[in-house]
């Protein structure tokens, strides 16, 4: 083999453990995560927020949100090889070692907590790691293994970026921060027990005890309306709050709406597709609702 082809080989051998490393961080779910918690920063303020504390708070929030997704990588490792959804990861694959994997995520952690300390604030640094904690060890090490109801548990870690983008701002909480991080909250359920439900074979298998498995289909399928529904009544608690106004209000109503009828599908019906459909649209729901909280805040129309 020539030198150049050596070099070459390298390069590509490079870009993928990059790759691998990158995917170790599940930068879809990070964005998603980060997205809400740069919401909660704008929303903190009337005007602007400081770009200092914008853009060290979101790395700090960024790198703290995939070290715990490092960890969940390392920590499922062995359900992962045996899951069809997860079986391609880099860990199940060989492609890196978990003690590698391991201490890539204490880096990402430790330079998060370091960032949000030094460069933002202490609030946000204690809040952060607590939920870095409450999703990569309570809730993967002990709820998603000991109870059906983990997701309902656990979901408050996944809840809180947007009062972490609100404290990185302000270093104070305050009763609107905790308004998203409910939305968020009573949004995790249905989000996550539509892909159980789609997925409950290969969790069944893997020992992994989600509703569906649990308890069957038909009592998750039950659930997920119910909280469809909760999810609703709490989005409409910032338009009477007067945190939002009628933007917001007509946005959010038109999102619940069409959740509403997946979830009231799903219940009724069982067609098959539509548990990934639900899982999908739940994530473009997030992401739109809270664009809807960005867009008006800053084009704020009351009654």
């Amino acid at each position: 083999m020539s030198a150049t082809e050596q070099t070459v080989r390298q390069e590509v051998l490079r870009g993928s453990r990059a790759r691998d490393y990158l995917e170790l961080t599940k930068p879809r779910v990070v964005t998603l995560i980060v997205f809400t918690a740069v919401v909660g920063m704008f929303l903190a303020v009337p005007g602007l927020p400081p770009l200092a504390a914008v853009f060290w708070g979101t790395l700090g929030i960024a790198l703290a949100a995939a070290s715990a997704a490092a960890i969940n990588h390392v920590l499922d490792a062995r359900i992962d090889s045996e899951m069809a959804r997860t079986r391609h990861r880099p860990l199940p694959q060989g492609a890196l070692r978990e003690s590698y994997a391991l201490a890539f995520a204490f880096v990402l952690g430790a330079a998060s907590m370091l960032i949000l300390a030094l460069l933002v604030n202490g609030l946000t640094a204690v809040l952060t790691f607590f939920s870095l904690i409450g999703y990569a060890v309570l809730y993967t090490v002990w709820l998603k293994r000991a109870t059906p109801q983990n997701i309902v548990i656990g979901g408050a870690a996944g809840a809180a970026p947007p009062v972490l983008g609100w404290t990185a701002v302000t270093g104070s909480l305050h009763p609107d921060a905790l308004l998203m991080f409910l939305v968020i909250f009573a949004w995790t359920p249905p989000h996550f027990w539509a892909l159980a439900i789609a997925r409950r074979d290969e969790y069944a298998r893997v020992g992994i005890p989600m509703l569906p498995v649990t308890h069957g289909v038909a009592y998750t399928k039950q659930f997920i309306w119910h909280y469809t529904v909760l999810l609703t009544v709490i989005t409409v608690l910032p338009y009477l709050s007067g945190m939002s106004g009628l933007i917001y209000l007509a946005a959010a109503l038109a999102l619940d709406f069409v959740f509403l009828r997946y979830a009231w599908l799903l219940k009724r019906t069982d067609r098959a597709d539509l548990p990934m459909r639900t899982f999908r649209y739940s994530i473009q729901y997030l992401t739109l609702l809270f664009g809807a909280f960005l867009i008006d805040h800053y084009l704020l129309i009351r009654l």
